[in-house]
């Protein structure tokens, strides 16, 4: 069974996301694949290397340890936060606030790597993941990071409304584009959040929860219309 949660981040514009933390097993599933092919890497670099004696020894050292330690940093900030294995399992690494992780996080979590490790086999990672509430590890925790499904990362509200409509007062611009905003951004709200925001404007549009919501949309239909 995967152990995932959900999470809602409220961004100041009022946007809500929703974040799918991804639990042990697909993590797990995620670091076999990466641990296969960074070793597949340094196998492959061990035998062109070895044919070049002392010196080819030197340079296999260097990427070896290049590869051991900013593999996963390399692939986390150029590859919108997913290494092969995550993005094979849909998973991405984010910040907390559900923003793309950058290198300073990205670092602390994987240097970190060796602490989640301890004793063996990941013990203190995995326990981390369990006493915590978004699955994070050690290394998560302290960079800030959590590891999300990347295919879950907004959840649309409702689709659009055909018609229009009005309100009964003459709205300012600022309020027409306010009305506007809110029918672009609808894809980025949950359900409850959009009800939530047109219930606002009960007082104006005479409806509660769904048929508000509706209203509205067709309100911001007029104003489209108009322009």
């Amino acid at each position: 069974m995967i152990l995932d949660n959900i999470c809602h981040i409220e961004t100041p514009e009022g946007v809500e996301i929703v974040l799918q933390p991804a639990g042990i097993p697909a993590r797990g599933a995620a670091l076999l694949v990466d641990e296969l092919i960074r070793w597949g890497i340094i196998l492959l670099l061990s035998l062109v290397f070895g044919l070049l004696g002392q010196f080819g020894l030197g340079l296999f050292l260097l990427c070896l340890f290049a590869v051991t330690w900013f593999y996963g940093v390399a692939f986390e900030v150029l590859n919108h936060g997913q290494t092969p294995g995550k993005r094979m399992l849909g998973l991405a690494v984010v910040h907390a606030d559900g923003t793309p992780v950058r290198l300073p996080a990205s670092l602390i979590r994987n240097l970190l790597l060796v602490v989640d490790m301890l004793p063996a086999f990941y013990v203190a990672g995995m326990l981390s993941m369990v006493l915590t509430r978004r699955f994070c590890r050690l290394g998560d925790t302290v960079s800030g990071t959590q590891v999300v499904y990347r295919q879950r990362g907004f959840r649309p509200a409702v689709p659009d409304v055909d018609g229009r409509a009005t309100l009964p007062v003459v709205l300012t611009a600022d309020e027409q584009q306010a009305v506007l905003a809110y029918a672009e951004r609808l894809s980025q709200l949950s359900p409850g959040r959009a009800v939530e925001l047109a219930n606002v404007l009960t007082p104006l549009l005479g409806r509660q929860d769904e048929a508000a919501r509706e209203h509205l949309l067709q309100v911001a239909n007029g104003l489209r219309s108009s322009r």
